[in-house]
Protein backbone atom coordinates (compact mmCIF):
# COMPACT_ATOMS: atom_id res chain seq x y z
CA UNK A 1 0.00 0.00 0.00
CA UNK A 2 2.85 2.83 0.86
CA UNK A 3 3.98 2.63 -3.10
CA UNK A 4 -0.12 3.22 -3.94
CA UNK A 5 0.18 5.90 -1.75
CA UNK A 6 3.98 6.89 -3.26
CA UNK A 7 2.57 6.73 -6.66
CA UNK A 8 -0.38 9.08 -5.37
CA UNK A 9 1.95 11.90 -3.84
CA UNK A 10 4.49 11.60 -6.76
CA UNK A 11 1.71 12.87 -9.32
CA UNK A 12 0.99 15.52 -7.06
CA UNK A 13 4.20 16.65 -6.32
CA UNK A 14 4.26 17.14 -10.49
CA UNK A 15 1.43 18.84 -9.92
CA UNK A 16 2.61 21.16 -7.68
CA UNK A 17 5.57 21.64 -9.71
CA UNK A 18 3.95 22.22 -12.89
CA UNK A 19 1.85 24.60 -11.33
CA UNK A 20 4.34 26.61 -9.74
CA UNK A 21 6.42 27.02 -13.12
CA UNK A 22 3.22 27.71 -14.98
CA UNK A 23 3.06 30.66 -11.87
CA UNK A 24 6.69 31.99 -13.03
CA UNK A 25 6.17 31.68 -16.55
CA UNK A 26 2.42 32.64 -17.72
CA UNK A 27 1.00 36.50 -17.57
CA UNK A 28 1.52 38.87 -15.31
CA UNK A 29 4.39 37.31 -13.60
CA UNK A 30 3.09 36.82 -10.20
CA UNK A 31 5.72 35.92 -8.87
CA UNK A 32 8.59 37.64 -9.99
CA UNK A 33 9.74 40.91 -11.52
CA UNK A 34 11.75 39.22 -14.39
CA UNK A 35 9.61 38.42 -17.66
CA UNK A 36 10.14 34.68 -18.52
CA UNK A 37 8.65 33.22 -21.60
CA UNK A 38 5.41 31.52 -21.26
CA UNK A 39 5.83 27.85 -21.03
CA UNK A 40 2.05 26.87 -21.13
CA UNK A 41 2.35 24.71 -24.31
CA UNK A 42 5.69 22.87 -22.99
CA UNK A 43 3.89 22.81 -19.08
CA UNK A 44 1.14 20.82 -21.01
CA UNK A 45 3.18 18.50 -22.79
CA UNK A 46 5.13 17.25 -20.07
CA UNK A 47 2.03 17.54 -18.06
CA UNK A 48 0.89 14.44 -20.55
CA UNK A 49 3.57 13.00 -20.01
CA UNK A 50 3.89 12.59 -16.15
CA UNK A 51 0.28 12.86 -15.31
CA UNK A 52 -1.40 11.23 -18.28
CA UNK A 53 -4.96 11.14 -17.07
CA UNK A 54 -7.56 13.51 -17.95
CA UNK A 55 -8.20 15.03 -14.33
CA UNK A 56 -4.72 15.98 -14.03
CA UNK A 57 -5.38 17.79 -17.53
CA UNK A 58 -8.78 19.78 -15.88
CA UNK A 59 -6.98 20.50 -13.07
CA UNK A 60 -3.94 22.25 -14.83
CA UNK A 61 -5.81 24.09 -17.40
CA UNK A 62 -8.50 25.83 -14.74
CA UNK A 63 -4.91 26.73 -12.59
CA UNK A 64 -3.80 27.95 -15.72
CA UNK A 65 -7.41 29.93 -16.49
CA UNK A 66 -7.07 30.96 -12.62
CA UNK A 67 -3.73 32.95 -13.31
CA UNK A 68 -5.30 34.39 -15.72
CA UNK A 69 -8.10 35.63 -14.03
CA UNK A 70 -5.78 36.88 -10.64
CA UNK A 71 -3.37 38.81 -13.16
CA UNK A 72 -6.22 40.39 -14.71
CA UNK A 73 -7.62 41.71 -11.40
CA UNK A 74 -4.06 43.01 -9.68
CA UNK A 75 -2.35 44.27 -13.07
CA UNK A 76 -4.99 46.48 -15.17
CA UNK A 77 -2.27 47.30 -17.78
CA UNK A 78 -2.05 43.50 -18.64
CA UNK A 79 -4.48 42.78 -20.95
CA UNK A 80 -5.24 39.20 -21.66
CA UNK A 81 -8.34 38.44 -23.78
CA UNK A 82 -10.97 36.51 -21.72
CA UNK A 83 -13.83 35.75 -24.17
CA UNK A 84 -14.60 33.09 -27.00
CA UNK A 85 -11.38 33.33 -28.37
CA UNK A 86 -9.83 32.39 -25.10
CA UNK A 87 -11.44 28.97 -24.91
CA UNK A 88 -9.32 28.18 -27.95
CA UNK A 89 -6.60 27.22 -25.25
CA UNK A 90 -8.84 24.26 -24.13
CA UNK A 91 -8.07 22.48 -27.20
CA UNK A 92 -4.73 23.81 -28.06
CA UNK A 93 -3.12 22.61 -24.33
CA UNK A 94 -5.33 19.05 -25.08
CA UNK A 95 -3.40 18.65 -27.97
CA UNK A 96 -0.41 18.90 -26.21
CA UNK A 97 -1.26 16.53 -23.49
CA UNK A 98 -2.92 14.21 -25.60
CA UNK A 99 1.02 14.39 -27.96
CA UNK A 100 2.81 14.50 -24.64
CA UNK A 101 0.89 10.67 -22.79
CA UNK A 102 2.05 9.46 -26.25
CA UNK A 103 5.50 10.50 -26.31
CA UNK A 104 5.49 9.58 -23.15
CA UNK A 105 7.30 6.09 -23.37
CA UNK A 106 9.83 7.04 -26.60
CA UNK A 107 13.41 6.83 -25.61
CA UNK A 108 14.26 8.62 -28.96
CA UNK A 109 15.82 12.18 -28.84
CA UNK A 110 14.36 12.22 -32.68
CA UNK A 111 10.99 11.11 -31.98
CA UNK A 112 10.15 13.05 -29.02
CA UNK A 113 11.79 16.40 -30.63
CA UNK A 114 9.71 15.59 -33.97
CA UNK A 115 6.64 15.10 -32.11
CA UNK A 116 6.39 17.64 -29.78
CA UNK A 117 7.03 20.16 -32.52
CA UNK A 118 4.09 19.18 -34.76
CA UNK A 119 2.38 19.48 -31.20
CA UNK A 120 3.65 22.57 -30.70
CA UNK A 121 2.72 23.61 -34.45
CA UNK A 122 -0.75 22.75 -34.54
CA UNK A 123 -1.13 23.60 -31.28
CA UNK A 124 0.01 27.49 -32.08
CA UNK A 125 -2.36 27.43 -35.25
CA UNK A 126 -5.40 26.27 -33.29
CA UNK A 127 -4.93 28.81 -30.69
CA UNK A 128 -3.71 32.05 -33.01
CA UNK A 129 -7.36 31.05 -35.25
CA UNK A 130 -9.68 30.57 -32.35
CA UNK A 131 -8.47 34.13 -31.02
CA UNK A 132 -8.39 35.58 -34.41
CA UNK A 133 -11.87 34.53 -35.61
CA UNK A 134 -13.98 34.48 -31.79
CA UNK A 135 -12.09 36.95 -29.92
CA UNK A 136 -13.83 40.02 -31.44
CA UNK A 137 -10.41 42.18 -31.98
CA UNK A 138 -10.80 41.63 -36.10
CA UNK A 139 -14.16 42.09 -36.43
CA UNK A 140 -15.48 40.47 -39.42
CA UNK A 141 -12.47 38.76 -40.05
CA UNK A 142 -12.69 35.71 -43.16
CA UNK A 143 -10.95 32.88 -42.56
CA UNK A 144 -8.49 33.73 -45.22
CA UNK A 145 -7.71 36.78 -43.61
CA UNK A 146 -7.09 34.67 -40.17
CA UNK A 147 -5.17 32.08 -41.90
CA UNK A 148 -2.62 35.16 -43.08
CA UNK A 149 -2.12 36.76 -39.65
CA UNK A 150 -0.60 35.57 -36.30
CA UNK A 151 2.61 34.07 -38.02
CA UNK A 152 4.90 36.77 -36.63
CA UNK A 153 4.14 35.27 -33.22
CA UNK A 154 5.38 31.73 -34.39
CA UNK A 155 8.60 31.45 -34.65
CA UNK A 156 9.32 33.31 -30.78
CA UNK A 157 6.16 30.42 -29.78
CA UNK A 158 7.97 27.44 -31.16
CA UNK A 159 11.81 28.65 -29.60
CA UNK A 160 10.06 28.97 -26.12
CA UNK A 161 8.65 26.33 -26.08
CA UNK A 162 11.03 23.81 -28.25
CA UNK A 163 13.61 25.53 -25.43
CA UNK A 164 11.60 24.23 -22.41
CA UNK A 165 11.15 20.98 -23.93
CA UNK A 166 14.48 20.43 -24.69
CA UNK A 167 15.58 21.20 -21.21
CA UNK A 168 12.93 18.47 -19.68
CA UNK A 169 14.41 16.09 -22.32
CA UNK A 170 17.71 16.76 -20.62
CA UNK A 171 16.79 16.97 -16.96
CA UNK A 172 14.32 13.95 -17.56
CA UNK A 173 17.71 11.94 -19.42
CA UNK A 174 20.05 13.08 -16.05
CA UNK A 175 17.49 11.81 -13.56
CA UNK A 176 17.08 8.63 -15.48
CA UNK A 177 20.73 8.23 -15.50
CA UNK A 178 21.46 8.98 -11.41
CA UNK A 179 18.78 6.49 -10.58
CA UNK A 180 20.21 3.50 -13.26
CA UNK A 181 23.67 4.77 -11.35
CA UNK A 182 22.39 4.21 -8.08
CA UNK A 183 20.87 1.09 -8.38
CA UNK A 184 23.47 -0.50 -9.83
CA UNK A 185 25.94 0.87 -6.86
CA UNK A 186 23.17 -0.59 -4.47
CA UNK A 187 24.02 -3.92 -6.46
Amino acid sequence: MPVIADLKNTKLYIFAFLGFVMLLTRGGHLLTSVSLPDASFALFLIGGILLKKPKWFVSIFIFSALIDLVTLSLNNNYYIPINLGYLGLLPSYGLMWFFGSRVANTKSFINYTMLSLLATLIAFLISTQTYNLFSGTFPGITIKESILTGWEYLPQSLIYTMSYLMAYWGIQLLFKRQLVSQKATAL
